[in-house]
């Protein structure tokens, strides 16, 4: 529930990675600086803060969102997972395991943000969501190159790492 602070903050109620948490938060305060400046949750990365390169997707709701472009005051009474909370433990998620087993990342910045995204990739097929390469709305994707690419194409890797990346999605999907 939001309420009203001084100077204009409003307070909201959130999960990130299973943790409440009640800040108060500037109407103008995006999700990823609420997460990194205030709640000290450093998992997504500040790559662009324009949206372009995924460095800070995180799950909310159970939806991939950029969090660089979402105000933070709309995530009241939202759950926020980062690539951080995705491990039950000291067990890893599939898909970060999966990374690890394909290489999937290079010097790292991007990684979170890449997995977070896969892990959203998953849902959307789980579902049937059809993208833009799909042939048909009513077919259900197939785990290709092509499909994995257009449903990962948001997320930029600066080192080069996409076969990896491409691969490790593609192994999880397809032992699901």
């Amino acid at each position: 529930m939001t309420t009203g602070t001084a100077g204009g903050a409003r307070t909201i109620d959130l999960r990130v990675d299973g943790t409440a948490y009640r800040p108060a938060v500037d109407p103008r305060r995006t999700l990823l600086d609420l997460l990194r400046e205030q709640l000290e949750v450093t998992s997504p990365k500040k790559g662009c803060d324009h949206g372009q390169c995924g460095a800070c997707t995180v799950l909310l709701d159970g939806r991939r969102v950029l969090a660089c472009l979402v105000l933070a005051l709309t995530c009241d009474g939202s759950e926020v997972t980062t690539a951080a909370g995705l491990a039950d433990g000291d067990d890893l998620h599939p898909v970060q395991q999966a990374f690890l087993d394909h290489d999937g990342f290079q010097c790292g910045y991007c990684t979170p943000g890449q997995i977070c995204s896969a892990v959203g990739l998953l849902r959307e097929f789980a579902t049937g969501a059809p993208s833009h390469v799909t042939p048909s709305v009513s077919d259900s994707p197939q785990w290709t190159d092509e499909e994995i690419a257009e449903r990962m194409s948001g997320n930029l890797c600066r080192c080069g790492a996409y076969a990896g990346i491409v691969s490790a999605i593609r192994t999880t999907g397809e032992a699901r």
